[in-house]
């Protein structure tokens, strides 16, 4: 190649090259490099979060609390060239709790979840996925990642929403807090307010004034809450979504599961939210950090013991991913 009995490599994803055949003496001759970061084609530099990794040609930043995404340059020459794709995963809603007489708390709902996934990126997205990723330029963007919601300490009280998270356009809202059964029988709402694919998903209801001792369980990503079920059967947490954004499959996004007088609501079967409690014999559970979960219902405060307290919700958490080479 180039006169030379030598061979060329291409060594590096993605590579192409053209080469022409000059003569007999000079032999082949490299005519056009389209490998990454070629002349004529780079892509985006960036800073930030609380770890990064690569996988393949792309690169992710995860954020488990408050920092800045800097981006140093974008690229040119490629449809990647100022796309990222993002998840943005609010903070989990509290679990609420009942009282004596006999009424229990609804398991707090999981906090939004919004994913866009560049349609060239590879990695295999939530259902929630969006087919939208976002056009960066090179400045700073601040990021908030929302804390869980606290479970309330006094009886018949529900549960403190979740915090919003926020990548620039994109806000994911808190999830709800869980309801105190008499005065809130009704699951909230869920994806408030709304997107589509929508954020959340409705929280299920208690009995209400019928005094019957259970709490439904809190909405999730990709599916309602349950309504509790009768005599004394807390509702299950609605199911969360699964991406695979930072190279793992990770479950975010779980709603909690009510309390109950016979059997506790169980936590969602795809994610992150925490079990309600169950009569003194198991305790509640909190959503599960940088996820999103929503916290276990709860009965009375310490009567009969401290496990039939409510849990707090999970925190949020921000993953941003890029093509860099």
């Amino acid at each position: 190649m180039d006169g030379t009995a030598a061979d060329g490599t291409l060594s590096t994803d993605g590579t192409s090259a053209t080469y022409i055949y000059m003569d007999g003496t000079k032999g082949w001759t490299l005519l056009q490099d389209e490998s990454p970061g070629a002349a004529g084609e780079s892509y985006i530099s960036a800073t930030g979060g609380d770890s990064c990794g690569t996988s393949g040609n792309y690169k992710w930043h995860k954020f488990t609390g408050p920092g800045t995404f800097c981006v140093s340059s974008i690229g040119s020459g490629s449809p990647e060239s100022d796309q990222v794709s993002y998840i943005v995963v609010a903070g989990g809603g509290g679990g609420g709790v009942g009282n004596p007489a006999g009424y229990c708390g609804g398991g707090g709902g999981a906090g939004g979840l919004r994913e866009g996934k560049n349609s060239n990126d590879p990695y295999t997205a939530s259902p929630l996925d969006s087919a939208t990723s976002l056009t960066v330029t090179a400045t700073g963007y601040p990021i908030t990642v929302g804390g869980g919601g606290p479970a309330p300490n006094t009886t018949q009280q529900g549960g403190d929403s979740g915090s919003n998270s926020v990548f620039s356009t994109i806000t994911s809202t808190g999830g709800g807090g869980g309801g105190a059964n008499a005065p809130q029988p009704n699951g909230a709402a869920g994806n408030t307010p709304p997107f589509s694919p929508p954020q959340g998903n409705p929280g299920g209801d208690g009995p209400g004034p019928t005094r019957a001792n259970a709490g439904g369980g809190g909405g999730g990503a990709t599916e309602a809450g349950q309504d509790y079920a009768p005599p004394e059967i807390g509702g299950r947490g609605g199911a969360g979504a699964t991406s695979s954004i930072s190279a793992t499959p990770t479950a975010y996004a779980g709603g909690a599961g009510g309390s109950g007088g016979a059997t506790a609501g169980a936590a969602s079967p795809c994610g992150t939210g925490g079990i309600g409690a169950n009569d003194g014999t198991n305790a509640s559970a909190a959503g599960t950090i940088n996820t999103g979960g929503g916290g276990g219902g709860g009965q009375t405060p310490g009567n009969p013991a401290p496990t039939n307290n409510a849990s707090a919700g999970g925190s949020g958490i921000v993953i941003i991913r890029y093509k860099y080479q």
